[in-house]
């Protein structure tokens, strides 16, 4: 009991200091903290040493950081998630505030349906130890499937999320909702939570089932998963768009999920010393990177040929002309940098950005939204600095 006391106790301080202190901007703020929950994360370790012995110490570390290893891959869907729903930087931190507040109540509902289905049904490894198999495959998706997909489920008028809530198009500053001639909607930035809770789900069904192939212990199982999480926000600030530039880090991630799917479904066939358990995750991890630095491929901004066309502009008007004469709402605002045509993005109905780009061929736009100054290139297919 004293166990969970202090967990919970630190868990409830850090999100208390994450919302109230650590959710000032900048790259800089951003590594601090970072530092400060992988610090708080690591020193819990030496806690479970004083209280349960090294063996188990090791064992929380290895779910640590295979958690927070399979975690840096989940950046690059929030990206896409924010991008597609058009939310600013000075938005996002909400977002990822209750995404994780969320995460934390989803994952110990799983995790303690996992423990207790495995102990009646021990049976059940050899599924779970599939879903790990599977998690290996969808892991591997090209960055261009993970779009297609994010996209399909973040669209603010198609998205599932309209089906059971009126979507609004437009932000309204932080609010999750807005009443609209009467009628309760949600904003883009409840599209962007939901979606974010439920991109985690997914991501959950693959990570847990990885940290009970080393334990089956509900504390060190959630624990584990929840310091991993903490430092997310923070994280995505830091080094969301350089996680795009690891390119073999999913093949990593997909090694640790196939290691672990052998030693769930062999159990105790296979007996790996904690600490040689934890060797190998950070050696796959720490190599995934390492090589990803090494052998880098072609630079995005290298591999676009249409620098050239990109001219200091002015936009033709404050909003998209061809939804106002339609009598339409636009969303999240695009510009071509050959002419100065303002469109709406390919999260509105009407997708008038990129028809623009079908009719005269001009390649780049660039966001208009408050706080963005990313460029899309529509022929290369990458998003220049």
């Amino acid at each position: 009991m004293l166990d969970w006391i202090v967990f919970g106790s630190l868990v409830v301080g850090a999100l208390a200091v994450d919302f109230f202190v650590s959710r000032k901007g900048g790259e800089r703020n951003a590594a601090l903290w970072s530092a400060v929950w992988i610090g708080l994360g690591v020193a819990f370790s030496g806690w479970i040493a004083l209280q349960r012995g090294g063996d188990a110490a090791i064992t929380y570390l290895t779910a640590y950081a295979i958690e927070k290893s399979l975690s840096v891959d989940n950046l690059f869907a929030f990206i896409l998630i924010f991008s597609i729903t058009g939310i600013p930087a000075q938005f996002q931190y909400r977002a990822l505030f209750w995404g994780v507040l969320g995460a934390l109540v989803m994952r110990a509902v799983l995790i303690a349906l996992g423990v207790q289905v495995l102990e009646r049904f021990h049976w059940m490894i050899y599924p779970l130890a599939g879903f790990l198999v599977y998690g290996a495959v969808r892991v591997l998706r090209s960055p261009e499937e993970v779009a297609k997909s994010v996209e399909k489920q973040c669209s603010v008028c198609t998205s599932w999320v309209s089906r059971i809530v009126p979507i609004s198009p437009t932000l309204e500053g932080s609010r999750f909702v807005a009443r609209r001639e009467g009628r309760l909607m949600a904003t883009p930035l409840l599209v962007a939570l939901v979606i974010i809770e439920t991109t985690d789900l997914v991501f959950s069904v693959e990570s847990i089932p990885a940290v009970l192939a080393l334990t089956f212990d509900p504390f060190l199982v959630y624990s584990s998963n929840i310091f991993a999480l903490l430092g997310l926000r923070s994280l995505y600030f830091l080094v969301g768009d350089a996680v795009q530039r690891l390119r073999f880090l999913r093949a990593g991630l997909a090694v640790i999920l196939l290691l672990s799917a052998v030693k769930l479904a062999l159990g105790s066939a296979l007996d790996i010393p904690p600490l040689l358990s934890l060797t190998i995750v950070l050696a796959v991890f720490a190599a995934s990177v390492i090589a990803s630095l090494l052998f880098p491929g072609k630079a995005a901004i290298a591999e676009c040929t249409h620098g050239r066309e990109i001219k200091d502009v002015t936009p033709s008007s404050t909003g998209c002309e061809e939804c106002r004469a339609a009598g339409d709402r636009w969303i999240a605002l695009r510009l071509c940098l050959s002419c100065g045509n303002v469109g709406c993005c390919d999260s509105s109905k009407n997708k008038h950005a990129t028809r623009h780009f079908e009719s005269t061929g001009h390649p780049v736009i660039r966001s208009l939204q408050p706080g963005e100054a990313w460029k899309w290139c529509y022929v290369d297919k990458l998003t220049l600095p």
